[in-house]
């Protein structure tokens, strides 16, 4: 890599985010599978792809309060599209639930938030984070740039998330 390459992806700007697939070729189901460190996108109940994932940097056991670097367990669903995010697009998982809320409430802390399916960072931090060998989020799933692009375009906004153990 030249000095001039490294620079201009030091400055790059992430592309427009890539189209929706088509509704019968869409996901309806996202499974985490946390101690395999895997997600798998499903469409009745036939799996369509599956991904190799990294956590948070603390994953075992569900998120218990903001801060935690854990990765939540449960039934959710994405409930937004972040095409500008500080990561290779992201995808926004709908924790904390009522439940979660709760719970937090119950050891009167905060459950924390922003829980995203993403790529990898924008700008030189990408070169740093040794995705997929070490769990290095605050509590996401993180995929490659390619990876979130094709996930991106088959998980339709709505769609459920179950994270698994």
């Amino acid at each position: 890599m030249t000095w001039r390459d490294f620079v201009a992806l030091r400055w790059r700007r992430p592309g427009a985010a890539p189209p929706s697939a088509a509704v019968e070729a869409a996901a309806d189901l996202v499974e985490i599978f946390k101690g395999a460190r895997r997600l798998e996108l499903k469409r009745g109940g036939t799996l369509l792809r599956s991904y190799r994932v990294a956590l948070g940097f603390s994953p075992l056991g569900h998120k218990e309060r903001e801060g935690d670097g854990r990765t939540p367990e449960g039934d959710y669903r994405i409930d937004a599209r972040n095409p500008q995010s500080a990561f290779h697009l992201s995808l926004r998982i709908s924790y904390p639930d009522v439940s979660d809320k709760a719970r937090a409430a119950k050891l009167g802390v905060s459950p924390g938030g922003d829980i995203y399916i993403h790529g990898l960072p924008n700008g030189l931090r990408k070169f740093f984070v040794r995705h997929p060998g070490r769990d290095w989020t605050t509590g996401c799933i993180a995929v490659t740039d390619g990876e979130i692009r094709e996930i991106w375009s088959l998980v339709p906004t709505g769609a459920r998330v179950v994270i698994h153990p």
